[in-house]
């Protein structure tokens, strides 16, 4: 019997056919795409296959389970290529078609085969025929050409390269680049980790000759690094490497092998410079034209030198790789009064430039980028600190040239190009966006413009911190994975795109910072941090890994993270015996940038300690470990004592009385029940007091709309998501702003621009507001782990008139939409296969309710006095009106 049932989105270890699987027990994961109502998947069996021969077979296995299915068959091969076939029964036995789906495995943890080249020293072992100009220019220069020649003695099968670097490479074979990767491999702390990456070059490769090439630039590794602008390599290393090898399947099945060593030759071309916080300078009069062809006569170039490669491990990529994702042409071109010509690109972005214009011999042309302009219509730069977003060219002969530069990203929406000759074409020039390559998953559109132009910036500040490493901000000189930003933000972030395998990235990241004692970081990877993690940064180890599992329903994660999450609260209990957390919080932000309320640091830190505490029993139940449990619990209870002993006053007060005090303690469960009600009647008036304004900062941002709505003050939420007035989101929206600001008050009218040391214009920390417009104003959350159940909670309000939002959940698409017309409201929604729904509708008393045209009996229930009709659904298309008699 068939079905129409299908499995969609197939994926080993959270990506989709990745080559570079280094563990024993890959994870399948997929969704179930079907037609109509309540349809439920009864089974799955899973066959892999590897050149056509079975090697595991799960068998029909009874379930509706879809992700984090391990693999338990023998060993797999490393470096090989697998089929797996996926098919599902749904409950009544139909089966669907098979889908079939690849893998790949990388080294899986063994020795990598290829060794590793780098310059060649300065004195010593050269050909003969090296010249002084050659070592002459080899001494001022750091981005270095690497090539090989080779013959294939027949046609190409199949083929892939494997390559990794201490600093970021560029391949090519015969002329044309091998991947569209950028700034790989990626961030990571070189010591202990290393990322390699696999290409597919079937293609690429003929019978008889062949050259390959590649660009070593000084990355991460080697080159200038956030927060300190002084020589660079202090950190990792002074002399970038490079490491590769080539497999070629042959026509007859023979294994043809080429790898790095010091057969290679080296040369350093046009790349003067090309540094991710210094920018690029490409000297085409020193670009040795058709480097990576096979007819290049490359007899001058000295051998390279051999590396001493590295201790750390080296570990397939489980990122996506960050690309060139979009392309943007510029809005309009005007001469600025310091002459150069500045082009606006519209939209704040994190990239590079790319421009075809006219040049002569000699000349140097300048590219200058900047998020701002001042007053006098110059570009901004001061807020860039020692941060250089430059790029240059110097050109080799008169006549058109097309330059992009290589190694570097920078923060802009405005490019000042100095050197020209008159005005410029509006088409000279492109903006290169890139960012990790991960699925966006999330659409949200209402009937207000600021709201919508909102969700666009935040969405536009995640794509330009999502570089290898979450960042808090992509211009100065900076450019560090902050991990307080990143987990107030990533709920939001996980709205609008897929971030498991690029948070599960990031986590190993976290764990390479934790030192022996127990402590991590504030910034991961640490770079060149030595400060262990404060309250709400360093507790990120334990946040992070409780929101993969609850969003994407991954327990594995948790397993991995959960003797490092353990040993982060041991470190706090050693230091903080009584239970409040005043000691060993290193950089205490507290509620980092607040405007105009201040917030008791030791507050928010127990407040947060207590949070991770409660998320430490959790993990502990899920993973059937009643004792630790039970000893998190009673540890949980004990600060929640503490808490409510030091900072909470019979009528509620809490703290200081700011709005974050209120704010924090209600999310972090401190606040004593009996005394919820008055503290959220607290924070109302404070915000009605603040003349209905926003006064938080970097941790209570994410609570403001979310709490006022859950606590039955939706209207109030809505005033502040909308509202225009300083301090506000609205405020940089109708400002001109297209990212998320760092500072409430970067920019004002009255003031101009904040302190230029701290003011970025693409942080999205503050853009944590996203959580509660997919969450609360559409309504989508998880109500059991990986959105196997769902939560649906619409929750109209203010004068918005309607609202849509849609979202890829691991179990496949949720859509919700609401219209408000006078006492009536009309719900939409769209429910998955294999998965349930809880529907809460804000409903009173006497309203009517009727359900896909059937008037229906509300189940009315009260959330924190929030009335709402509740009803549970299977999966398909749901509409649902509900009128209320009042008016």
């Amino acid at each position: 019997m068939k079905t129409d049932m299908m499995p969609a989105n197939l994926r080993v270890e959270n990506l989709t056919s990745p080559r570079m699987i280094d563990t024993a027990n890959p994870r399948f994961s997929w969704c179930v795409a079907a037609q109509g109502r309540d349809r439920q998947q009864g089974g799955w069996r899973i066959v892999v296959q590897q050149n056509g021969t079975v090697v595991w077979d799960s068998g029909k296995q009874d379930g509706a389970e879809c992700f984090g299915i391990a693999y338990t068959g023998p060993a797999l091969q490393s470096l090989t290529a697998y089929q797996w076939t996926l098919t599902l029964w749904d409950v009544d036995g139909g089966a669907s078609a098979p889908q079939d789906a690849t893998f790949e495995t990388g080294i899986m943890g063994g020795v990598w085969p290829a060794g590793w080249i780098t310059t060649p020293p300065s004195k010593g072992a050269k050909p003969p025929e090296a010249t002084l100009a050659y070592r002459n220019r080899f001494r001022s220069l750091n981005v270095s050409n690497f090539r090989r020649e080779f013959d294939l003695p027949g046609p190409v099968r199949s083929a892939r390269l494997h390559a990794t670097a201490l600093g970021h490479y560029r391949f090519f074979i015969n002329g044309a680049r091998v991947g569209d990767d950028e700034l790989t491999p990626g961030f990571t702390d070189y010591h202990q980790r290393v990322e390699y990456v696999a290409y597919d070059v079937t293609d690429m490769l003929a019978e008889g000759a062949n050259a390959i090439g590649a660009l070593l630039g000084e990355g991460w590794y080697a080159g200038f690094i956030g927060l300190d602008m002084k020589r660079p390599g202090a950190l990792y290393g002074r002399k970038p490497q490079l490491s590769a090898f080539l497999n070629v399947t042959l026509g007859d099945g023979s294994i043809y092998r080429l790898e790095t060593d010091g057969s290679w030759t080296h040369f350093i071309g046009g790349l003067i410079y090309s540094d991710m916080l210094k920018g690029e300078k490409f000297d085409a009069r020193m670009f040795p034209t058709g480097w990576d062809s096979p007819a290049f006569d490359a007899s001058d170039w000295p051998y390279a030198g051999i590396g001493e490669g590295t201790a750390a491990s080296l570990v397939g990529a489980k990122s996506p790789p960050i690309r060139a994702n979009k392309h943007l042409r510029p809005l309009s071109v005007t001469q600025a009064p310091d002459g150069a010509w500045v082009f606006d690109m519209g939209q704040n972005m994190v990239g590079y430039s790319q421009a075809t214009f006219t040049t002569l011999k000699d000349h140097e042309t300048r590219f200058v980028h900047a998020e701002m302009l001042d007053a006098d219509g110059n570009l901004y730069l001061e807020n860039l600190r020692s941060g250089v977003q430059e790029d240059i060219h110097v050109g080799a002969t008169d006549g058109v040239v097309t330059y992009a530069p290589s190694f570097v990203f920078h923060g802009f929406r405005y490019v000042g190009i100095y050197g020209l000759k008159g005005k410029p074409s509006l088409d000279m020039l492109t903006g290169i966006v890139i960012y990790n390559d991960l699925p966006e998953t999330g659409s949200f559109e209402c009937s207000d413009p600021t709201l919508n132009q909102l969700a666009s910036n935040i969405l536009w500040s995640q794509r330009g911190n999502f570089l290898s490493v979450p960042m808090d901000c992509p211009q100065r000189d900076e450019r560090l994975g902050w991990t307080a930003d990143a987990q107030v933000f990533a709920p939001t972030g996980a709205f609008n795109m897929d971030i498991q395998a690029f948070m599960t990235k990031w986590l190993d990241d976290i764990v390479d910072a934790q030192t022996d004692e127990g402590a991590f970081p504030d910034v991961a990877p640490r770079a060149n941090s030595s400060q262990d993690g404060a309250p709400a940064w360093g507790d990120a180890g334990i946040i992070l890994p409780m929101l993969l599992h609850k969003i994407y329903g991954d327990a594995h994660i948790v397993d991995r993270m959960y003797q490092p999450m353990a040993d982060w609260i041991a470190f706090i209990r050693r230091h903080n015996p009584c239970y409040i957390r005043e000691n060993a919080n290193h950089n205490n932000y507290g509620d980092w940038l607040a405007i105009g309320q201040e917030t008791p640091n030791d507050m928010v830190a127990t407040a947060y300690y207590a949070w991770i505490v409660q998320l430490m029993a959790e993990a502990a139940t899920l993973r059937g470990n009643r004792e630790d449990a039970a000893y998190y619990r009673e540890l949980n209870a004990c600060i929640r004592d503490a808490f409510a002993a030091r900072w909470v006053s019979a009528d509620g007060t809490i703290g200081s009385g700011s709005q974050s005090s209120y704010l924090i303690a209600l999310h972090c469960g401190v606040v004593p029940a009996a005394l919820v009600t008055a503290a959220v009647g607290k924070l109302v008036a404070n915000i009605e007091a603040a003349g209905r304004r926003v006064q938080v900062g970097f941790l209570g941002v994410r609570h403001v709309c979310p709490i006022l709505t859950e606590y039955g003050h939706a209207d109030l939420a809505y005033h502040l998501a909308t509202s225009t007035e300083f301090p506000s989101w609205g405020y940089s929206v109708v400002n001109g702003a297209t990212t998320i600001w760092e500072r409430w008050d970067g920019w004002t009218k009255e003031n101009g621009f904040q302190v230029p040391n701290m003011n970025s214009f693409n942080h999205y920390a503050y853009g944590s507001i996203g959580e509660w417009m997919f969450g609360w104003m559409a309504g989508i959350a998880p109500l059991a782990p990986g959105y196997t159940r769902i939560l649906l909670r619409p929750t109209p309000g203010g004068e918005m008139t309607f609202c849509r939002a849609s979202y890829i959940s691991p179990m496949g698409q949720i859509r919700s939409e609401w219209t408000r017309d006078g006492r009536s409201v009309r719900y939409r929604f769209d429910v998955p296969a294999n998965t349930q729904a809880e529907i809460r509708l804000p409903c009173t008393e006497g309203a009517t309710l009727w359900v896909n045209g059937a008037e229906t009996a509300a189940d009315l229930r009260s959330f924190y006095g929030d009335s709402r009709a509740v009803l549970t659904v299977g999966s398909g298309q749901t509409e649902i009106v509900v009128t209320d008699p009042d008016g």
